[in-house]
């Protein structure tokens, strides 16, 4: 195992994160100097990439959202933890902060096994902060939470009211869209939110939940599937071909652009994929789900401000904020 530099930061914050939205919270407060390691995932900001990883699955993530599947559900129904903890370069880099999760014991390492691995190995008495977020608002209770664990809650409370003022922005230019107008057809003069359907796992086929509907509702679109506030549901292909959407937004977790794009093939082989309204006027969507709409960190907001584009940025070009080619891409056939 390489050696890493145990120099004691300023204030003696010593700060792992096993979890990328944790890891982006802390460099979003300024503390980013402070962390010494990082999960396997964290990959933002950039500059945290140089850090050891602490964690790794126990599972191949390469190949079909199908295989991967299998693969976790292999895991889960043996009873055994999808990711393993290093607690030896735990012990080594002498944290004094560990920052977790127990949303999701299939995004990340579990509550559990951080402290099985800290009991086991870890001397230097660590502070675990263990976040669970499901709807946005958890996001400002975690960053509270953090920023007050970290003693830095003034940074805190200025990220919070950051962030809560650019969704008060979306807000508002997401009802100036769907005010009544005075001219045009009676489309175009009494608007109504676009329906969605906002696909989170391709194969077998799986609805966004948690945060998502409330960035979809925000964004001034009527979410399809899902609830604000709970899991993602599992669904069958039917129901997207019954409801019929206007707009189709695909985020698979862990999946950037790329990836997304290959996997879609599981859907446009369906017979009906061409007779679905979003695919006919040209309205399914790519994002890069990894990056923004999985990760309950500082980004859903950004993430906000791409499912605004993605609804209205046609119709106000005001609305773009280069998001696209990076971000999401429109998608056809």
């Amino acid at each position: 195992m390489p050696e890493f530099s145990l120099q004691r930061q300023p204030q003696g914050l010593r700060i792992i994160s096993l979890i990328p939205s944790a890891t982006e919270l802390v460099a979003a407060l300024g503390l980013g100097e402070f962390l010494v390691g990082r999960s396997h995932e964290c990959d933002y900001p950039a500059s945290i990439r140089k850090l050891p990883a602490c964690t790794a699955p126990k599972f191949n993530p390469e190949g079909t959202s199908q295989e991967v599947h299998d693969r976790v559900t292999d895991l889960l129904q043996s009873a055994l933890s999808c990711y393993q903890v290093d607690a030896a370069l735990l012990q080594q880099l002498q944290p004094t902060h560990i920052l977790t999760q127990a949303q999701c014991e299939v995004c990340a390492v579990s509550l559990g096994d951080v402290q099985q691995a800290v009991a086991d190995q870890v001397d230097s008495n660590p502070k675990i902060i263990s976040l669970q977020p499901n709807r946005l608002a958890d996001l400002w209770a975690d960053i509270a939470q953090v920023a007050a664990a970290l003693s830095a809650e003034q940074a805190g409370e200025t990220l919070i009211a950051r962030l809560q003022s650019r969704v008060e922005t979306c807000k508002t230019q997401a009802k100036n869209q769907l005010k009544p107008q005075p001219f045009g057809t009676p489309e175009q003069r009494f608007p109504k939110r676009p329906t969605v359907a906002c696909i989170e796992w391709i194969e077998p086929l799986m609805a966004a939940g948690n945060w998502v509907p409330e960035l979809v509702d925000l964004a001034g679109g009527d979410n399809l599937f899902g609830e604000a506030g709970k899991h993602s549901p599992w669904m069958d292909w039917q129901a997207i071909v019954d409801a019929d959407p206007d707009i189709i937004v695909t985020m698979p977790c862990g999946f950037d652009l790329d990836k997304t794009a290959a996997e879609m093939t599981a859907l446009t082989a369906k017979p009906e994929w061409n007779q679905l309204k979003a695919v006919q006027s040209q309205r399914v969507y790519l994002t890069d789900g990894n990056q923004y709409f999985n990760r309950p960190g500082p980004r859903l907001v950004d993430s906000l401000e791409i499912m605004l584009e993605i609804f209205y940025g046609e119709a106000n070009k005001a609305l773009q904020r280069g998001f696209r080619g990076s971000a999401f891409q429109g998608f056809s056939t």
